[in-house]
């Protein structure tokens, strides 16, 4: 399975995203490709920012080596799933993609924890850490419900151990 992560400027959500939900995937024995992307290119090969490195490192994950990149429409052809972590995110991709718009593997993050509630998890860029401290938890979360939803035979009964 073929993921993208989406956030706005693919270097504080969508990066801990990428990064968070590889590792589940690993440790859970599935050979999924996680990436992320961003709707705005400010960022475009930057790393991710700091906070979100420091965050994913105190939960031992290193995401230092990733760049930041924009989303296109053809992310459409390339991915199974595709999660917006906002829902202006959700209407960048809308637009960006156009006819190559699949909603059928375009949704919200958060719908895997909370379905058809279309909650947002919030931008920390400007404010403290602690706001990616709770970003980190929501996306944790979300990750946790993809694993179980998605993942095979194997994962479902392995899933209580990550």
């Amino acid at each position: 399975m073929k993921i993208l992560m989406v956030c706005l400027g693919n270097i504080c959500r969508s990066p801990l995203a990428e990064g968070i939900l590889q590792d589940k995937a690993f440790k859970a024995g599935l050979t999924w490709s996680v990436e992320s992307a961003g709707t705005n290119r400010y960022h475009t090969g930057d790393s991710p920012h700091p906070l979100s490195q420091k965050i994913a490192r105190q939960n031992g994950i290193d995401i230092s080596q990733q760049k930041a990149r924009t989303f296109i429409a053809s992310d459409f052809d390339v991915y199974d799933k595709i999660y917006a972590l906002a829902d202006d995110v959700l209407d960048e991709i809308k637009r960006i993609a156009g006819k190559k718009f699949n909603a059928a593997k375009a949704t919200l993050l958060m719908n895997e924890v909370h379905p058809d509630a279309n909650m947002d998890v919030p931008d920390p860029y400007y404010g403290p850490e602690a706001g990616y401290h709770d970003v980190y938890k929501l996306i944790n979360e979300a990750c946790d419900m993809i694993i179980h939803k998605h993942g095979t035979a194997k994962t479902k009964a392995t899933a209580n151990l990550i």
